[in-house]
């Protein structure tokens, strides 16, 4: 029987049941993007999402502990993902969330050496980068690491000033495999969001605007350091203009 029609009187645990999810969405970049609004209210040990149609528009998360879930089912209730509200309750039980994976076991273990060649390729790249003495987590403002956007030696490492308060964010130091709708899904959370701009030549910065530098400035101290993955804490500045 499918979980849509579990009843209410499901006990808490530390496993949520999330359904009306938008089935238009990739099964990958939804798993990243429901990781990235989720993890706001604490660890999260798995997030299980399937391509089979009768799992469709349908996915779990699974926190460490039984407060986050609860937290996060008090708080994102309703909320508007993907343009679609999520409708959330309790899993029946964790064992019941491994279950419904039943041959998926293969596809997780592709990922996993997905995952392990992309970290190979961020390291690699991270590694090139401090060879030519660049700070692999500072790309500079609009994408331009400084040495780049600033020839003249040694001055060019020089830290600029910040720039001063306006309506739009510089985020640095996001996973390279982050996209527009996942940093929307994070910032949209606050009023007067407009949009995300990210650079594809450079992954790991983006660029949020707001409709005044009050709205940016609320939710650049909210985010702060928010964590889209443990490695990850967003760095987050106003653009320079």
């Amino acid at each position: 029987m499918s979980e849509v029609n579990a009843t209410p009187e499901i006990p808490q645990n530390n496993a949520i049941y999330i359904n009306n999810l938008n089935e238009k969405i990739k099964i990958d970049e939804l798993k990243k993007s429901l990781n990235a609004v989720f993890t706001q209210f604490g660890k999260i040990l798995e997030v299980l999402a399937f391509k089979t149609l009768k799992h469709k528009g349908q996915a779990w998360v699974v926190f460490e502990d039984a407060s986050s879930a609860s937290n996060a089912l008090r708080q994102m209730q309703g909320f508007p993902f993907y343009d679609k509200p999520m409708r959330i309750q309790y899993a029946k039980t964790k064992s019941d969330i491994i279950a419904k994976a039943d041959g998926t076991f293969v596809p997780r273990e592709k990922r996993k050496r997905h995952d392990e060649k992309a970290k190979k390729r961020k390291d690699q790249h991270d590694s090139n980068l401090a060879g030519m003495g660049l700070n692999p987590a500072y790309a500079g403002a609009y994408g331009a690491a400084p040495a780049i956007a600033y020839p003249g030696g040694a001055k060019s490492m020089v830290p600029e000033a910040p720039a001063p308060p306006n309506n739009i964010l510089f985020i640095q130091n996001l996973p390279n495999d982050s996209t527009p709708m996942m940093l929307q899904m994070l910032f949209l959370q606050y009023p007067g969001f407009k949009e995300v701009r990210m650079v594809e030549t450079k992954p790991g910065i983006a660029f949020v605007e707001y409709g005044d530098e009050m709205q940016s400035t609320v939710a650049m101290q909210t985010l702060q350091g928010f964590k889209i993955t443990p490695q990850n804490p967003m760095l987050i500045t106003y653009a320079k203009k």
